[in-house]
């Protein structure tokens, strides 16, 4: 179970869904030509606003290509791509807004940023780093394939607390999909293989896994509204004396790749070290 902490509005955004890593392929080229073409010309311009006028004197010449219509798999991809396109031009590699005032919300927890490597695993390695502190891991043991599979396990285990959230890997119409538009246990079998074995981003309902898995609420701290939200195994348990507590942070612009997480380590407090005096 998760919640939000004081005045919360809505939750983190919901993790990606899936995109063919073909399509991401063509996406990232697309981005690398586009960062490196150069300007257009003044007759590149020119040529490209003049009109075009198309004539044909043969009316078989004038027939227009039979229109192929697209599958609802198709269409959900078409979709991804022109929302991570979007995304991709018009978001700055940092938000320096952002930044601070998540700074401000880490102070006021008393902790400081552990920096995890930004590598499609970084959620998991941020719990693993926290399950460490917590000695619910080892350190030789926590790392963030031990998460994964800990995730998947439990989501695999646990279907009916996380399937009906998860929309359809084809579309909402696509093959295999159900009614609701929501993964078929197939599907969702193949999801939680994939957060289990691939570099596949996750988000909310893994950090709610790992809170059930780990039975520690992760508390996760971010710029936006709420700053904090909760996830819980059983409602209040973070409000327990003596609770242990697992804390991240969410980016939502980090590295100039996206969504990011970072482990939350308490803030070590130098004591003064008072010396004697000189023996005489």
């Amino acid at each position: 179970m998760f919640k939000k902490k004081s005045k919360k509005s809505p939750a983190l955004p919901p993790p990606n869904e899936p995109v063919d890593s073909t399509l991401e392929d063509d996406l990232f080229a697309q981005l690398d030509a586009k960062e490196t073409s150069s300007p257009p010309t003044s007759d590149t311009l020119k040529s490209s606003t003049t009109p075009v006028k198309v004539t044909s004197t043969d009316s078989s010449q004038s027939e227009k290509s039979p229109k192929i219509k697209k599958d609802s798999k198709s269409r959900f991809i078409a979709r991804e791509a022109r929302k991570v396109l979007k995304f991709k031009s018009n978001t700055p590699d940092s938000d320096a807004v952002a930044d601070a005032k998540l700074e401000q919300e880490i102070k006021a927890e008393e902790r400081d940023i552990k920096r995890i490597q930004p590598d499609g695993h970084c959620l998991f390695a941020a719990v693993a780093d926290q399950l460490a502190l917590h000695g619910l891991l080892s350190r030789a043991t926590a790392s963030y394939a031990a998460t994964r599979a800990a995730a998947a396990h439990y989501m695999l285990s646990h279907q009916d607390d996380f399937l009906p959230f998860l929309p359809s890997i084809e579309g909402e119409d696509g093959a295999g999909a159900t009614t609701d538009g929501i993964m078929s246990p197939k599907q969702y079998a193949t999801y939680c293989a994939t957060i289990r074995d691939t570099g596949a981003w996750g988000g909310e309902p893994e950090i709610l896994a790992l809170s059930r898995a780990y039975n520690i609420p992760i508390h996760v701290v971010q710029a936006g509204q709420p700053p904090i939200v909760i996830h819980e195994p059983v409602d209040g348990m973070s409000d327990r004396a003596g609770a242990k507590v697992a804390f991240i942070s969410y980016h939502r612009r980090m590295y100039g790749l996206g969504e990011h997480y970072n482990s939350l380590r308490p803030r070590v407090r130098i004591q003064p070290v008072h010396f004697m005096g000189a023996m005489h």
